[in-house]
């Protein structure tokens, strides 16, 4: 029988080689492990838990909350405020950071996340997830302030995220690759199912909202009308399109089989980069899927690169299988 092993033991095994997950930072994760957790079960209920629909409210890009958005925000920040791990804490779902109260010790990192990532998916029983990303809070001043945050991805220290559908699976890196792990109900706890994840890369298959055709800039219109020539076209060979709406389902299908995902700049909001979070969303699964093999640009430039500005900046974006990430960001620099 194959030896099962925890997302604890993983941990505590990464944390003996060459101390690579400081102990602090071990705990932090199984803390977000536990909250996702939770916040599977809230998601599993669906009606019968009275979380369904709508809140009433809308988080601070002015979208409307759903019921559990707020419940999964409330579950992150509950079960990591009085760990002793953190320092502060930022949230797609609010405006500020949100600091660790005074009268819980403070601890090194910072936790940032998307606490229901798809949640327009909620309703129909589609899966949806949660992405974080964890940081060190620069040294040499007391508190924690807003720009705290503003670090590029190539700082982060942990990234993850936890996808709830037929399983809850929770897909981790700490800088040495990508390992999956899905939860045993039965026994309450994460399993490691897979390690060392690879993207393939090369494609045939693209995940784009086909809607904003008309919106796009001519590199991605190139790009797509490529690949839907199929054999008779340049490319020489027929594409598949996939498009979940859930940017944790999306990904979640290319770190399992290959792929590439756009969420591009459109003509719509000239102002804005684009429309995904730089820091709760592109730049956890940026590195994922580069740490998988792949590739993450907003188009122009390594996303991982990019110095944010401010907390809930936007960006596009272009991950997944190298050589179509490339190619796609080779249109775009050729302009």
């Amino acid at each position: 029988m194959t030896e099962r092993i925890s997302l604890t033991r993983y941990l505590v095994e990464q944390q003996r080689v060459d101390g690579r997950i400081p102990p602090q930072l071990r705990l932090l994760l199984e803390v977000v492990a536990r909250a996702c957790k939770r916040i599977s079960q809230a998601v599993n209920k669906g009606e019968l838990g009275d979380v369904m629909g709508t809140a009433g409210s809308q988080n601070v890009q002015g979208e409307v909350q759903k019921k559990l958005d707020i419940i999964a925000n409330e579950t992150l920040i509950e079960a990591n405020e009085w760990g002793g791990h953190l320092a502060a804490m930022a949230s797609e779902e609010m405006e500020g950071i949100y600091v660790v109260p005074n009268r819980y010790p403070q601890g090194e990192y910072l936790l940032m996340f998307d606490p229901l990532d798809g949640s327009s998916n909620i309703d129909v029983n589609v899966s949806i997830g949660t992405i974080f990303s964890v940081l060190k809070k620069p040294e040499g001043h007391p508190g924690v302030h807003d720009n705290d945050f503003l670090q590029p991805g190539t700082c982060q220290v942990a990234a993850g995220y936890c996808v709830y559908g037929p399983q809850t699976t929770l897909v981790l890196t700490v800088g040495d690759g990508v390992a999956m792990f899905t939860l045993d109900r039965e026994q309450g706890s994460f399993v490691l199912i897979r390690e060392n994840v690879r993207i393939p890369e090369d494609t045939k298959e693209f995940a784009i909202n086909m809607s904003n055709m008309r919106h796009w800039d001519e590199p991605v219109k190139r790009y797509i009308d490529e690949c839907l020539a199929g054999k008779e076209g340049p490319r020489e060979k027929d594409f598949n399109m996939r498009w979940v709406a859930s940017m944790v389902a999306d990904v979640h299908r290319i770190l399992s089989r290959g792929g590439i995902f756009m969420y591009p700049w459109d003509k719509r909001e000239p102002n804005k980069p684009g429309k995904l979070r730089l820091m709760y969303e592109a730049n956890p699964m940026g590195w994922l899927v580069e740490q998988a093999g792949g590739a993450a640009t907003n188009g122009k430039q390594r996303i991982l690169d990019i110095k944010p500005t401010q907390l809930h900046e936007r960006v596009s974006v272009i991950l997944g299988s190298k050589n179509e990430v490339e190619r796609v960001t080779s249109y775009h620099n050729s302009i």
